[in-house]
């Protein structure tokens, strides 16, 4: 009879959660480190990198983490902000675990789809704040994305979905530079075509609709958000927009679509 039968055990429910939990530990581990390469390269193009706090210069860096590069992100000394918003980069950092997890890849493109996270977190931060994409975040984000998907096909993928990535990277980041050199400042910049290459490579690599439906997203997602901001006053016509947050998220959302 089933009112006989025994419960089912529930002991393996926390050895389960707790497996999962260590991972979302130790990437929320690499906040500080994430925070502080917007410090870094949040600044105006022409300036050199920031190395400390704004207000007192007190120097921030991985060798004293707290509370500068901590949740509350500010200075252990005046006790000014420093860098973004207390929480925010955990917060994305949080946002892009639960996308690894949503999407379960296989091991090898799983670390070349993190890879290409712990780039693009700072890249959004930063371009939001000064509209600008650094060298030193776009260049290792697409050289490291498109290695290690090679790893991937090395471990068996096969080299089909890697060319196909590689051709993608190379369409998508052409794009975004012809753009630049046909409309100038209306166009993208080509600190967009460089985050294109890693972002067609990763895109790439599950089929060629998924680059396409990255970049439609990310298109949609910038003339909303800009409409929104006219209609609100603003913006005005002539505002220009950083792309690289919107490429980011259209990109994780075209990884996410069924």
């Amino acid at each position: 009879m089933a009112l006989t039968d025994p419960p089912p055990a529930a002991g393996p429910t926390a050895p389960k959660l707790a497996a999962r939990g260590a991972p979302l530990l130790a990437v929320l581990a690499l906040a500080p480190a994430l925070r502080l390469a917007v410090i870094r390269h949040a600044v105006p193009p022409g300036v050199a990198n920031r190395t400390g706090c704004d207000a007192c210069g007190a120097p921030v860096g991985l060798t004293r983490p707290w509370p500068a590069l901590g949740p509350t992100a500010r200075c252990g000394r005046c006790g000014g902000r420093v860098g973004p918003a207390p929480g925010t980069v955990e917060l994305a950092v949080a946002a892009a675990v639960g996308a690894l997890v949503l999407l379960g890849p296989p091991a090898p493109v799983l670390v070349a789809t993190a890879w290409w996270l712990g780039w693009a977190i700072p890249l959004v931060f930063v371009d939001a704040a000064v509209h600008r994409l650094p060298d030193r975040l776009t260049w290792p984000a697409a050289a490291g994305t498109w290695l290690l998907l090679g790893v991937a096909a090395l471990a068996g993928a096969g080299p089909a979905p890697w060319l196909r990535a590689t051709a993608a990277g190379g369409a998508l980041a052409l794009f975004f530079a012809a753009t630049t050199l046909l409309l100038g400042r209306r166009g993208f910049g080509l600190g967009d075509a460089k985050l294109a290459l890693g972002v067609g490579a990763l895109l790439g690599w599950h089929g060629w609709a998924v680059p396409v439906a990255g970049l439609v997203l990310a298109l949609l997602l910038s003339g909303v958000l800009g409409v929104a901001l006219l209609v609100a006053r603003r913006v005005g016509w002539r505002s220009h927009l950083p792309f690289g947050p919107f490429l980011v998220l259209g990109a994780l959302a075209a990884l996410l679509l069924p």
